[in-house]
């Protein structure tokens, strides 16, 4: 059974949430009425021709090649290539079905990769996008770079189960602390610490200010020269945020939360 089935037929109880990732900030979310959205999802290596002054090659495998995927929403924090994939976008088999949201700058690519107007919805902090079982509410980030200056995060909820706060790509901002007015029950947050992005410490921090049950450290694994140690985010949350549990996921194999 291939990993797109697998997730497919794997159970999610009411008040759960399947979660599974694939690298990066890519994630695939599933509701206990199957609902499947994707977020940041980097399934090819298109990042290693970008330049030759740092190694953007990819680390991890693919785990899931895009033709082979088939979702219901499909959603980006930003226009990082990581993030809005063009030969990921290109690849997905089922574009005519599919939700596309993401700041403007990411879906002017879901246009240029020959998605429907009628399926793309602009997305932004503060903003409410409903679909079926799925809300997703914008949050803020601050934009690490002038490459792109719309990046935002999402607050993802199925029904009334659990609420999981996905920072996408973030420098550290006081205003982070505003995704605390969702009480999300989950936190998943970059930790790798360069090119602006948090670090596991300033991860942490936010932690600590935002109050998830559990914390979930992302975007450290895919490039040798944008890495980052979980192990820290993790010893991190011990000093600055006990009360914050911590997991460590393994590409491609399940985790179902619960509250």
């Amino acid at each position: 059974m291939g990993l797109m089935e697998s997730i497919r037929t794997h159970p999610v109880r009411p008040g759960e949430i399947g979660i599974w990732w694939l690298g990066q900030n890519g994630f695939i979310f599933k509701s206990p009425e199957n609902t499947l959205l994707g977020i940041d999802l980097y399934l090819t290596d298109s990042c290693a021709g970008l330049t030759n002054a740092i190694d953007l090659r990819r680390r991890t495998p693919v785990l899931l090649p895009p033709e082979s995927v088939a979702l219901d929403v499909f959603a980006c924090t930003h226009n990082h290539q990581d993030h809005t994939d063009p030969e990921t976008i290109r690849g997905l088999k089922n574009k005519d079905t599919t939700l596309f949201t993401g700041p403007m700058p990411s879906c002017r690519v879901f246009r240029r990769e020959g998605v429907e107007e009628g399926r793309i919805a602009p997305a932004w902090p503060d903003c409410e996008i409903e679909y079926r079982d799925l809300m997703i509410r914008g949050a803020f980030a601050l934009p690490t770079d002038a490459s792109d200056l719309n990046h935002m995060g999402f607050v993802v909820q199925f029904g009334r189960g659990p609420k999981i706060y996905i920072t996408g790509d973030t420098a550290p901002h006081e205003l982070l602390y505003s995704a605390a007015k969702f009480e999300p029950d989950l936190m998943i947050s970059c930790i790798n610490g360069g090119f602006n992005n948090l670090s596991a410490w300033q991860a942490a921090g936010l932690a600590s200010h935002v109050k998830p049950k559990l914390a979930i450290g992302s975007h450290y694994d895919m490039f040798a020269d944008n890495a980052g140690d979980p192990q820290m985010f993790r010893a991190g949350l011990a000093v600055q945020a006990p009360d914050v549990a911590f997991r460590e996921l393994t590409h491609g194999e399940a985790f179902v939360y619960t509250r």
